[in-house]
This record gives C-alpha cells, structure tokens and sequence, in this order.
C-alpha cells in the first residue's frame, strides 16, 4: 500500500501539471520570417535531434559497464531522464535557466512558465534567427543529459522512486541557475567573462560534483571490492558511437547558426575526442596495461567532454592538446579514485568531472584573443573562479538534495535487493545473456519476485 501511495502522488501531481497547462492561454507559433533563418533553423532542429540521441547513448554506455543484474535499470536512469525532464523544462525550468534575470541569479520562473510566450517568434537575447520554441527545445536536451550523466556514480544501487524525486529538485535548484549564471545574457558568470560554448561546467563538471557527493551520500556498493567483469562491453562501444555522433549537435550545434563557428566547433569536437581516445590508450600501455576497447571508449568521452566549453572559441591545434591532456589527467585521476574508499561506480567524476575542469582551465589558456596565451590573464582567472563557485554550490547543493531525497523516499535499496539487482528488485525484469542469468530469471518466476518487493 505504502509503493501504491507513492506512486499516486506521482501520478496527481503529473495530472494536475498537464491540467493547469491547459488552461493557460497558448502563445502564437507563427514567426517573423523576415527575422528567421531557414538555414538556420534547419541546422539546430537536427543538432537538437543529435543532443537528445547522446541521452540513449549515455544509457547504453552505462549499461554495458555495470553488473548484468543491473543492466535494465541502469539503462532506464538515463531514459526515463528525457520524460521526466522535459516535462519540468515545460513547467518552469526554461523559465528559470532563460527568464527575465534576477539579480544575474536566476530567471523569473512565470516569464515562460508552461512554455507560455514560447512559438515562432525569435528571441534576439538568446538566437537571432531561430524561433525561440527551438532555442528552448534545443537547451532542454541539455538539461536532459546532464542528470542522466549523474546516475553512473549511484549505480546498482539507488532506488528508482527516490532518483525520480532527486532528478526534478537537482534540475530546478541545481541545473537552471548554472544555465542562468552561465548561458543567459545577465547571468554574473556570463557578465563577468567566463566562456562556457557548450557545458562544460553547466553539464559536464556539476553532473561529475554532483556524482561526487551521490558517491559519498550513498557509500559503498554491497559488492564495491568484488571484481566483475562489465555486461556488455559491445553496449559500451556503442553507447560511445552514439556520444560522439550526437556531441556535435551538442557543440557544433552551440553556436546556434548555420555558420562558420558551428564548423569550427564540429572540427574540434572531432579532433579532440580522436586524440583523447588514443592518449588513453597509448597512456594505459605505458602504465602497462593492454590497450582495451573499454579505455578507447572511456578516453574518447573524456575527450569530448574536455572540448565542449572550448568547441568555438580555440583554434584546431588547441583542440588536439585539450584532448590528449585531458585524457592523460583523467586518467590519472580514475587510478587515484580507485585507491581510496569512495565509490564513484562508473567514474563519473574522474571522466566528466575532471574532464570538464580541465576544459574550463584550457578554454581560460587557448581562448582566442582573451585567452592566456593571448596575454590576457583576466578570462583564464576568471574560469579559475568559476570552477570553484560552480563546484561549491553544485556538491553542496547537491548532497543536501540527497538528504532531502530520503527524507521522504529513501535513496538506497535494501541489502537484500541490492544483491538480487535493481532489475528485478525495481522493475521486475531481467537482462539474461547466459547460464547464470538464466537461472537468476528461474529464481524471480519461481515466487521470488513477492519477497524481493517486500524488501524493497
């Protein structure tokens, strides 16, 4: 009765969202086409279709990492993240990224509050030339990902009701004022100097904070120190394909115009997702460890997560540097990680984490004409305080939306369904590859479904 309870509230507070949604007056979805750019708007229309591909791609690339009893759910982390996500970006959250400004904070939640003045029209503040419903549909794919990204650090073993909870507070208190700071005209980073072209600290480095202080919220797996071979390595590189496909509408897509930026930014993405992946590589045989479709896999993500905020600012050159100095400190950084106490499941911070502070500091250095090397110390500093204030308010607002979370619905699972697997203890499926997933399966038909929802 008490799983029943939850999930009505679920479903009331979805019913009266969509209620209130239409009775609101809608807002005309004709354009000034004198204004629009057909060109334009056709380029961002499929980069925001290549931005919602990377969400499936992260969730193929961190279901092929994880235990084969923790496949599915893993998977529908990153999937229900593009239902649930758009509905809160509808709601309020693209007011509160990209709404009249308060105080260079955050935006006004009622400015388009359940899409209402969002159509055809531009909104010359934000992009010129495209509608403003595409801009707004073009950065809720962002919003999209970056909690999807969060869930590698909590794997196999959070509850999917709480991470439902925890996914809308860190999307509205945490997500929508780093895109305001960052991305919106008056936001106080975005008026101070600092250069993010497509996330690196408001996807990228608070999604690798926020799994951070999950990690440590958490604590350790049941199974942290058995070793386990990953599921689906295949998942694994097909999740990147899918990454690397979608990251240029992600950052090529940033420059929100059909235009020469946008192909700068589509080169150097490639560029430094091609290098990363074989600094990992060649960086593990000299650690002597064998070359392994996993770390080219791991190494090209880094590479383009390192990129993203420097996608249109720095030359090609620059590019193949972020890429391989990146990929050789992440590196780095998984090893330490796996040293200490702190499990972080999938590496999230060491990859994204890591690997956004270091493109926030080389964008700070490369960034032309403001740019370190350029002798101009202003922006490099700038960045400098950015991570700082960006990691402060992220983890420490993070790990309060955690406590929050159990507060009402506790974040963990039980010992009991952590060892059977959030498969079958959160959704009563099963991913069977094998002899012994198929008598795991045999296990959960033969009445050991009942008992598992009980432990939950």
């Amino acid at each position: 009765m008490k799983v029943k309870r939850k999930w009505l509230v679920f479903s009331f507070a979805l019913a009266a969202v969509s209620l209130a949604g239409a009775l609101l007056p809608h807002s005309e979805a004709g354009g000034t086409d004198a204004a629009l750019s057909a060109g334009d708007i056709a380029w961002i229309i499929s980069a925001t279709g290549l931005v919602l591909l990377m969400t499936p791609g992260v969730s193929f690339f961190y279901g092929g990492m994880v235990r084969t009893k923790n496949v599915i759910s893993t998977m529908l982390q990153s999937f229900v993240a593009m239902g649930v996500i758009s509905i809160v970006w509808v709601v309020v959250g693209f007011s509160l990224a990209f709404g009249k400004d308060i105080g260079g904070l955050i935006g006004n939640p009622l400015t388009y509050f359940m899409f209402r003045n969002v159509g055809g029209n531009p909104e010359p503040a934000f992009a010129a030339t495209i509608p403003l419903a595409l801009f707004a549909l073009f950065q809720l794919k962002f919003a999209i990902i970056t909690p999807a990204l969060i869930t590698g650090s909590f794997a196999e073993r959070v509850k999917f009701s709480a991470y439902l909870l925890f996914m809308v507070l860190w999307s509205v208190i945490i997500y929508a004022p780093l895109a305001h700071w960052t991305w919106h005209p008056d936001g106080f980073l975005r008026r101070l100097g600092v250069l993010d072209f497509a996330g690196g600290t408001v996807v990228h480095m608070a999604a690798g904070v926020a799994a951070l202080a999950g990690a440590l919220f958490l604590g350790q797996r049941a199974e942290h120190k058995v070793a386990y071979r990953p599921a689906n390595i295949p998942f694994v590189m097909l999740g990147t394909a899918l990454l690397w496909f979608g990251w240029f509408g992600f950052n090529a897509g940033s420059a929100l115009a059909a235009n020469s930026v946008a192909v700068e930014a589509f080169l150097n993405t490639n560029t430094a997702s091609a290098a990363a992946m074989l600094a990992w590589m060649f960086f593990d045989t000299l650690r002597g460890r064998k070359a392994s479709a996993m770390g080219a896999c791991i190494g090209a993500v880094v590479g383009l997560v390192a990129i993203t905020p420097a996608a249109g600012y720095v030359s090609v050159g620059a590019s193949l540097f972020i890429g391989t100095t990146a990929a050789v400190v992440s590196n780095i950084a998984v090893h330490w990680k796996n040293k200490t106490s702190v499990d972080d499941a999938l590496d999230v911070f060491p990859t994204h984490g890591v690997g956004g502070i270091m493109g926030m500091i080389l964008t700070g250095i490369f960034a032309r004409d403001v740019g370190l090397v350029f002798g101009k110390p202003e922006t490099f500093l700038y960045h400098l305080l950015a991570i700082v204030i960006v990691g402060v308010y992220v983890f420490s607002g993070s790990f309060l939306i955690y406590k929050v979370t159990n507060l009402f619905i506790p974040v963990r699972v039980s010992k009991q369904s952590e060892t059977i697997g959030l498969d079958l203890s959160q959704h009563d499926e099963i991913y069977a590859l094998n002899v012994q997933e198929r008598e795991l399966e045999e296990y959960a038909v033969n009445g050991t479904t009942e008992n598992v929802n009980k432990a939950q």
